[in-house]
């Protein structure tokens, strides 16, 4: 248990530095750090979200003694939340990538980042339960 928490909190720790780090790379620190201080309750709950789902990975992986499909949804769920954590700032890719063409999607991106955001959650939460459900099952059954 205190191992499948470890995880958990890595993998929140780490959401949070690709965060950081996308950002810091496309318009510097100060920037990264203003858009997170503006959106902190999406950003710290879509790792806390993908930091659970990793705990309970782990927590199943432990307890199960046969294959699931865990991985699949952890992984759909925390591409999600990484991609409405970058998506609040997507927007000044422009700056960097003209030449590429992207400039309507990156538009698109940033137009709707607040429901990016909370698609992310709701994401985030479907995973949780997904993963609990699953926790549940193999405890029945041995």
């Amino acid at each position: 248990m205190v191992k499948s928490i470890f995880y958990g909190f890595l993998g929140a720790l780490i959401l949070l530095g690709i965060y950081f780090s996308i950002l810091t790379l496309v318009s510097g620190w100060n920037f990264a750090w203003d858009q997170f201080l503006s959106f902190w309750y999406f950003i710290i709950s879509l790792a806390i979200g993908f930091g659970i789902q990793i705990g309970l990975y782990f927590y199943l992986k432990n307890i199960s003694r046969r294959r699931n499909s865990s991985g699949r949804a952890l992984a759909i769920t925390g591409s999600t939340s990484t991609a409405a954590m970058i998506s609040c700032c997507a927007h000044y890719l422009v700056n960097l990538v003209p030449i590429l063409g992207i400039t309507g999607l990156v538009t698109f991106v940033a137009q709707y980042q607040i429901k990016l955001f909370w698609l992310g959650i709701a994401f985030n939460v479907l995973g949780i339960i997904f993963m609990v459900n699953r926790i549940i099952k193999v405890r029945q059954n041995g």
